[in-house]
């Protein structure tokens, strides 16, 4: 009986997989067992394809103010900030309505058609929104945009299950770092494209080559806010060509759940170890949610963990929409009073200056400090930093210019955001609806400011960087317990 009991309860320690004839799936696993090297290809497709889609976000923010103007839609100048708003919400707005239904469409059609429809509406929808007549256009262009651009989710299953086990960090890594990439890029290519025609009048004058192509001139001087748009979308053009050649991941046969599963793991498990952590190792990880799919609300390791992302969230896309406007609008209302291509300049450095910080000294201030000490000194360092941000207003000339460089630098280094991670539809819909109500909010406040410039409590602008820091601030409280739930261990964390 004894016997008979071991050898029932034996099991194999190791198992052969089994891999189904004309299952995508399967033949992506096998050529993973197949082949041990580092998968450069499959960095670079990932690489591409994100920065193409993070492109199009903030791209607009650097000549945003100019075109609400040019619109006319705004009745006074002060009011240019609220329009500007709605604009650059539009499209966190279209993914919070789409993000969870983009996921479902990956994991029942696969992962590659989400991905050359995300690209491909990057090309039709922004090089639409560049010749935007009027405001509506512009904001159903962006929502457009925002709901048909639903990669981010499936990018991260994709990039779990296109990747062996011990690549499959570094490929959320890559992510992370081309999305971050993107949102500078972006908004640099904004700047140095925008208005072409001032900008560069022997490039395009009538007597240049590209003026005589077919009123190229004229052309640009009706739709001044094109070109930027049309660079992304040629970017988007490659982009969609080369994925063609992506394989698909997504298992079709019946026993596809169980390697979805597997997959869903990996994602949970690589999130928990990049994300919220204390020293001591504890995970604040994203439950799975498959494990408490009825508690959910009730979770409050995972329910603190998001409220932290999405507070940091609305931050920074307040920022990122309140600093462009407030670089190009006129001194007499507190600004700068910079043109689209300054503000290209800035960001440039600032984007120069962050990728060098994420390659060079973020990892090894994690590892001294960890992700939730780091994101607290970060915290407290910006408070500072934007509270002088309205007196750099008073200054001109090359004192200006260096001061302003430095200040966006460190900010944008502040705001790394390497650290915070989620991976599941509930935290994407909120931090999408965040990251919304940040470019609106902070619009809606840009130009209520500009109204109370003569205010004996902090005029003008002041009020502005007050309240980003005041936003700030509760960020920080929130690292803090017991609003950032800690579990008790790695396991509770898992159970």
């Amino acid at each position: 009986m004894a016997a008979a009991a071991e050898e029932e309860y034996t099991v194999p320690l190791l198992k052969k997989p089994q891999y189904y004839e004309n299952c995508p799936g399967c033949k992506v696993d096998e050529q993973k067992e197949l082949k041990r090297g580092l998968p450069i290809r499959e960095f670079l497709s990932i690489w591409t394809v994100v920065l193409c889609t993070a492109l199009p976000i903030s791209s607009l923010f650097p000549y945003l103010y100019f075109m609400i103007r040019d619109f006319n839609v705004a009745e006074k100048e002060e009011d240019i900030g609220y329009y500007a708003g709605y604009v650059g919400s539009s499209f966190m707005f279209g993914r919070a309505l789409t993000s969870v239904l983009w996921g479902m469409v990956a994991d029942r059609y696969g992962r590659k058609p989400v991905i050359l429809f995300g690209t491909s509406s990057v090309v039709i929808l922004n090089t639409i929104f560049g010749l935007s007549v009027n405001f509506w256009m512009a904001v159903i262009t962006r929502f457009l945009l925002g709901c048909l651009n639903g990669l981010l989710g499936p990018i991260k299953a994709y990039a779990i299950e296109i990747f062996r086990h011990e690549h499959q960090a570094l490929g959320l890594s890559t992510i992370t770092t081309a999305w971050g990439i993107g949102l500078i890029i972006g908004p640099a290519l904004g700047g140095f494209l925008a208005q072409p025609a001032e900008k560069y009048p022997a490039l395009f004058s009538k007597d240049s080559l590209f003026g005589r192509l077919v009123n190229c001139l004229a052309f640009l001087l009706r739709f001044p806010y094109f070109l930027p748009s049309l660079a992304i979308s040629i970017i988007a053009v490659g982009v969609t060509i080369a994925s063609f050649w992506l394989p698909e991941t997504l298992h079709n046969h019946k026993e596809k759940r169980a390697a979805s599963d597997d997959s869903y793991d990996a994602l949970e498990t690589a999130s928990g170890d990049g994300g919220l952590k204390e020293d001591d190792g504890n995970t604040v990880a994203i439950t799975e949610l498959k494990k408490q799919p009825a508690s959910l609300l009730r979770n409050w390791p995972l329910m603190s963990s998001i409220m932290v992302y999405c507070i940091f969230s609305l931050h920074d896309m307040a920022y990122t929409e309140i600093f462009s406007l407030w670089a190009v609008s006129p001194r007499k209302l507190g600004g700068l009073g910079y043109s689209t291509q300054n503000v290209g300049e800035i960001l440039a450095v600032s984007g120069f200056g962050l990728l060098v910080f994420q390659l060079a000294l973020y990892p090894y201030a994690e590892r001294l400090l960890g992700p939730v000490m780091v994101s607290r000194l970060a915290g407290f360092l910006s408070i500072p930093l934007l509270a002088s941000y309205p007196f750099l207003s008073k200054l001109s000339g090359f004192s200006l210019g260096v001061l302003i460089n430095c200040a966006s630098v460190l900010k944008n280094l502040l705001s790394e955001q390497h650290q915070r991670g989620a991976a599941n539809g509930i935290a994407m819909t909120a931090m999408s609806l965040f990251k919304a109500a940040g470019p609106a909010g902070g619009g809606s406040l840009f130009s209520w400011a500009e109204t109370r410039q003569d205010a004996a409590f902090l005029p003008g602008n002041q009020m502005v960087f007050f309240v980003l820091n005041v936003v700030l601030a509760i960020g920080v409280v929130f690292t803090f317990k017991p609003f950032l739930a800690q579990p008790r261990g790695r396991t509770a964390a898992t159970q």
